[in-house]
């Protein structure tokens, strides 16, 4: 049966009711929490606070068979949370419960908020801290079909659950398989690495035969044009680039280029500051033929190393031990190139520096690529689960004053 038909005609004629959702769920904040809070009391139940995933694990909880929460406070608010079983519920994140008398399933209303992401996201303020008010969320409406028959309503809720659960726990599947892939790819460039089985050179970063560091320069965002000269501002560093890049998101003026720090094929382009102790100090790789313009809070390594092999040098844990006594600074992190060039990294003949890369871009290909593996497939995956919700939940609304 094709798809399309299949939903008109479960869908054919519903009637529908629009209800303020405080007269469907009770709205209740959380408990009080903190990250130490958890550090003091480890233990085995997720805190959900203000972000989708856990905060941490503590001893104690406060929620038990109640999964669906919304974030009320910060720069998560607004989203929509699912945890099943006992958990902590803490204060930036309200308890959406489903009042006894009510004919909804916890599914449906969980994929109806989803799916009305937007409308919630207009109900919060973002005048200094972002926040949901609870008074304005209960007056949100949501459809409820055939109120006046709750049976049958309980049946189109369950069918409508069934057909998107199918999409969510494929791509749960897929999301595992992911995160099984990059363990496992995180191991093997941590052992590939490490050299624990063999003898190997350790030599520092800033060794006068190994490579030096440049300071980026005065580069921004307004300087940015639609074409030019390719350059990479640091930020970039965190959101679109991955181990190596022979193309750039963006670029600057001819002009602009002539004044500006550059990095050479081969280079890695290193960011020096980051809001978290984590991204501070990634690299990528710059593979293309040009020379590219390079900000500041960035700076490049010029090396006669594979370039490859060290970028990925980068991401193992061996150079996070060495780069964490470096990290300076309270709100934003950094690193100074002086202190990055005397980090040891493990320099053996450029044939195994070769072999080890081949290896290793096996698993980034199927592990990062969005052309090619499995976040590809993850991602055509939640579109076709959103394409059929917004099919499924988008209800005709009743315009004010009709009967």
């Amino acid at each position: 049966m094709n798809g399309n038909h299949f939903m008109s005609k479960l869908l054919d004629g519903v009637d529908v009711e629009w209800k303020p959702l405080g007269d469907v769920v009770t709205v209740k904040t959380g408990g009080a929490v903190n990250k130490q809070k958890i550090s003091d009391n480890p233990g085995p139940y997720a805190v959900i606070n203000s972000g989708r995933e856990p905060l941490g694990f503590i001893n104690d909880w406060n929620t038990e068979n109640d999964p669906i929460g919304i974030t009320s406070r910060g720069a998560g608010v607004g989203s929509i949370t699912w945890q099943e079983g006992r958990y902590f519920r803490g204060n930036l994140n309200y308890a959406v419960t489903i009042k006894p008398e009510e004919k909804v399933q916890v599914r449906y209303l969980y994929h109806l908020l989803l799916q009305m992401q937007s409308e919630i996201q207009a109900l919060c303020t973002f005048d200094g801290i972002p926040a949901l008010n609870a008074g304005n969320l209960k007056e949100l409406k949501i459809p409820i079909p055939y109120p006046e028959n709750p049976d049958r309503s309980l049946q189109i809720q369950a069918e409508i659950v069934r057909i998107l659960d199918a999409f969510t726990k494929l791509t749960a599947e897929l999301t595992a398989e992911l995160s099984a892939r990059k363990k496992q790819y995180n191991y093997y460039r941590d052992k590939l690495l490490s050299f624990e089985d063999c003898e190997v050179e350790w030599k520092r970063l800033g060794a006068e035969d190994i490579g030096k560091f440049i300071r980026g320069g005065g580069l921004q965002k307004k300087d940015f044009t639609e074409t030019g000269v390719g350059c990479i501002h640091y930020g970039q560093i965190y959101t679109h680039y991955g181990t190596y890049a022979n193309t750039t998101k963006t670029c600057v003026s001819e002009a602009f280029a002539q004044k500006a720090k550059k990095a050479h094929s081969g280079d890695l382009v290193i960011a020096t500051t980051s809001e978290n102790d984590d991204d501070v100090c990634k690299a990528v790789a710059w593979l293309g033929s040009e020379d590219i313009a390079v900000s500041s809070d960035a700076c490049i390594y010029r090396h006669n190393l594979n370039p490859k092999y060290v970028s990925y040098f980068f991401q193992t844990e061996h150079f996070q031990k060495q780069k964490r006594p470096f990290i300076t600074g309270t709100k934003v992190r950094r690193v100074n190139a002086d202190n990055l060039a005397k980090i040891l990294i493990p320099v053996p003949r450029m044939q195994e520096q070769e072999r080890i890369v081949s290896i290793l871009d096996k698993f980034d290909a199927l592990t990062n690529s969005i052309a090619d593996g499995l976040p590809r497939e993850i991602k055509l995956r939640q579109k076709q689960y959103e394409y059929y919700r917004d099919m499924l939940l988008s209800f005709p609304k009743v315009e004010e004053g009709d009967t």
